[in-house]
């Protein structure tokens, strides 16, 4: 029988029979790996351990401790969870079960009548923990389409049936099955049930299937897995912290925005809440200033004609709004960067006038579907920290720099020190050549390369529809990541335009464009400021600085006296002067989050001082209001005044 060579990470060749299938591979190199390994990836793809070797391979074999082995672990795990819900509650139909960031998830349709709720969670725990005590097999079979859709409508999984319809002639349908249940999946999963266990679902949630509010409403169960019970601990105790930093509780625990049914999926901000919106707009502004940025402003509503130009009609018409101007139809803006095309050639500009760099806080709308609308997390409206540099095709790369440096200082200043980069690369729907995209792609790779020393992720095909783009991503404090910065290359959309440049040879040329966020959405951006801190601002961004308490009535006027000092220096100060012990009024300052408390008793009166204290209940030495404004002043830095 012909032998196959198989080729090991560490480079070791081993032969085996034609036939053998990868479990035994395992086996044979030890009963540890065979007992561990979840998979293997064969030549790069991801493969069954029932797999049988056919050819010459290079062989890695993928352990729980790995992320891909987890996200494994979590997809079989969402398996076991639809199985375990289906023998509780016969009649439910079962829609589609992925992997998200540390967790899964499964979207049912529950038989009329029934409502799952978190109560429901423990129950289906224990079926689940049955299912797997069992070590049932995860076994893939290849269905023909026919066999397939006659399988699944004997089942009367009408989500499946659709899912089976919307695949393309002659692409292998597999299906996998678990003991006497089956699911319609591509895999690859664990080989038995047993090698599961370590998880726990973590909330109920509603969905719309494919994420259309027009179409049935389903019940999404939230799960997470873990190779260990104490990596489990460990992030069940993050996402109860993480409920705490919620910015939606927080939001209106604090006083910052709220949300009402007159303006669905948009946030009111409370004066408290629009204090730090404006401060993080300020300081941005600051920086724009610094990195040589002009501000413009440009029209809320524009012709429908422009948006066609433009490619964004055809690419996100759905999520626009539109209406009639002067019998001409015309849309709410999603995106700022036409205007400023049209600011740009609204003159002639020179190759000495290059780079031209523009910047908004231009307020933008998209239509979100109510399903993925998340508090201020995701908005219909909301202000972007746009910015375009039109630049000649010599200046690229130090443009990118220039704004890479940017948005890497901004994060730093703010707080974010963990930041990931991915280059994202030409999407599935583009506009431009192939050669220009390519061209484009080599730029910010070898901009990326220079700059983070080859640290950087590339994600293929998340690329905007006009170019490739560099993605900053911020972990908070809990460690969860947030896409936030962006830098993307463009050479279609100034041609699209028209746009020129007098070159050194009197010739027309077009300039390149490159589009840049820092926070992105602003609104979205102050959400994740509200997890971060959890609510604890730094002192620049804090609403309230100092609120100063008086211990009885008698020190009402010296108190006042002092807020009023307080606020002529630039301090938010504010008074609590209700006849209330001081430790209750201490701690609603506490509750509040606010950073410094300013007792005034007797003894500060009679000595014109006060004595701050803060948050954490601890007090300092006495001192004058000048000089507690001159700590607070160093405590801000540069963020003072602005």
């Amino acid at each position: 029988m012909a032998q196959i060579h198989v080729t090991l990470p560490d480079g070791s060749k081993r032969e085996y029979q034609n036939g053998t299938t990868l479990f035994d591979v395992a086996k044979s190199i030890g009963p540890g790996l065979a007992k561990a390994a979840l998979v293997a990836k064969v030549d790069g793809t991801l493969s069954d351990l029932d797999q049988k070797l056919e050819r010459d391979v290079s062989l890695t074999f993928i352990t729980s401790t790995s992320e891909e082995g987890l996200s494994l672990v979590r997809h079989s795990t969402a398996h076991v969870l639809a199985m375990a819900v289906q023998r509780i509650w016969q009649g439910t139909l079962v829609t589609i079960g992925p992997t998200i960031e540390n967790e899964f998830y499964y979207d049912f349709l529950f038989p009329e009548g029934v409502k799952v709720s978190e109560a429901d969670l423990e129950k289906i725990e224990s079926e689940m923990r049955v299912v797997i005590k069992s070590d049932h097999s995860m076994k893939r079979e290849v269905l023909s389409r026919k066999d397939a859709l006659n399988t699944f409508e004997g089942m009367k999984e009408s989500f499946k049936v659709e899912l089976i319809q919307e695949l393309p002639e002659g692409e292998a349908i597999s299906i996998y099955r678990t003991g006497d249940w089956l699911d319609l999946c591509r895999g690859p999963h664990v080989a038995r049930t047993g090698q599961l266990g370590v998880f726990k679902l973590t909330s109920v949630a509603g969905a719309y299937w494919r994420g259309d509010e027009k179409k049935a409403r389903l019940t999404r169960i939230y799960g997470t897995a873990f190779a260990s019970k104490k990596d489990l601990d460990d992030y069940l105790m993050r996402l109860e912290e993480a409920k705490k930093r919620d910015h939606r509780v927080l939001g209106k625990q604090l006083d910052l925005f709220s949300f009402h049914l007159e303006s669905p999926a948009n946030a009111f901000l409370h004066p408290k809440g629009f204090f730090i919106y404006n401060k993080l707009i300020s300081y941005m502004r600051r920086s724009n200033t610094r990195y040589g940025f002009q501000e413009v402003g440009t029209p809320l509503v524009m012709n429908v004609e422009l948006w066609q130009r433009s490619g964004h009609y055809d690419h996100y018409r759905e999520n626009m709004y539109f209406t009639k101007v002067d019998e001409m139809e015309a849309a709410l803006k999603p995106m700022n960067c036409p205007g400023h095309l049209l600011i740009y050639k609204s003159d002639r500009r020179s190759y000495r006038d290059l780079p031209i760099r523009y910047c908004e806080f231009g307020r933008v709308h998209r239509h979100e579907r109510s399903g993925v609308t998340h508090g201020m997390a995701r908005v219909r409206s909301f202000i972007q920290d746009d910015a375009h540099v039109f630049c000649r095709p010599d200046q690229i790369e130090a443009e990118v720099k220039h704004v890479l440096d940017q948005i890497i200082f901004v994060y730093k200043r703010l707080g974010f020190d963990n930041v990931r980069v991915e280059l994202s690369t030409r999407p599935e729907k583009y506009i431009g050549s192939i050669e220009v995209w390519d061209k484009a792609e080599s730029i910010l790779k070898s901009v990326m390369d220079d700059v983070f020393k080859g640290n950087y992720k590339v994600n293929p095909g998340d690329g905007a529809f006009y170019g490739p783009k560099i993605d900053f991503h911020l972990m908070d404090s809990l460690g969860r990541s947030w896409q936030c910065g962006t830098c993307q290359l463009d050479f279609s959309m100034p041609t699209r335009f028209g746009l020129e440049f007098q070159g050194t040879d009197d010739k027309p040329y077009p300039p390149v464009m490159l589009h840049r966020v820092v926070y992105g959405s602003i609104e979205r951006f102050f959400a994740i400021f509200i997890e971060h801190f959890g609510g604890h601002f730094p002192i620049w961004a804090a609403p309230i600085q100092a609120r100063v308490l008086n211990i009885t009535d008698g020190q009402e006027p010296y108190a006042k006296k002092v807020v009023e000092e307080l606020q002529k220096a630039g301090v938010t100060a504010d008074l609590d002067a209700r006849n209330e012990k001081l430790g209750f009024k201490v701690r609603e300052a506490q509750l509040q989050k606010i950073p410094y408390m300013v007792i005034v008793g007797d003894k500060e009166a009679a000595s014109n001082s006060i004595t701050p204290r803060l948050k954490d209940g601890s007090n300092l030495p006495s001192m004058s209001v000048e000089d507690f404004v001159n700590r607070l002043k160093e405590e801000c830095g540069d963020f003072w005044g602005i």
